[in-house]
């Protein structure tokens, strides 16, 4: 599979009263496609917070907005070969703490060993990240049941 250079289709989500920053690494294919975050719908994000927060979710962005969670990801482009996390290269990071300034957010958790290994190496930010398991269909070692415990740590935080 070749490489493609690639620039992050969609905006963050966030306002000013977000609380809480999760960050991917890059949007998969599908996400791309679908042009949103965790769109891909093997990806258990969404199943998650809906377990978390014990509602269903019709409108994802409002969802975060109301619970006071900004989405983004670590990179705004990058030459990838399809969806691999792994292939990822020539990575130029968000403007995160550009995004912190515009927000009330207090803390930065990563989704997946990518996404927190890209933050720690590529970005400047005055805030850690805590790293969050992957939600990925290919973390498939992690049940539904132990990755909604290990983001319940978001709700001491919002």
């Amino acid at each position: 599979m070749e490489y493609e250079e690639v620039v992050h289709p969609f905006a963050p989500i966030y306002n000013s009263e977000s609380k809480v920053l999760i960050l991917g690494s890059f949007p998969s294919i599908v996400s791309r496609k679908n042009a949103f975050y965790y769109g891909n719908p093997a990806n258990r994000f969404w199943k998650v917070m809906e377990v978390l927060f014990e509602q269903e979710i019709k409108d994802k962005k409002q969802f975060c907005l109301d619970h006071h969670i900004a989405l983004w990801d670590v990179i705004d482009s990058c030459s990838i070969q399809g969806s691999s996390d792994a292939s990822i290269q020539n990575v130029v990071v968000n403007d995160i703490e550009g995004l912190i300034r515009k927000s009330s957010i207090k803390k930065i958790f990563t989704t997946g060993r990518k996404a927190t290994d890209l933050f720690e190496k590529h970005v400047i930010c005055s805030l850690p990240c805590t790293y969050l398991p992957s939600t990925s269909g290919a973390n498939a070692s992690m049940h539904l049941e132990d990755l909604v415990d290990a983001y319940r740590i978001l709700l001491e935080y919002l």
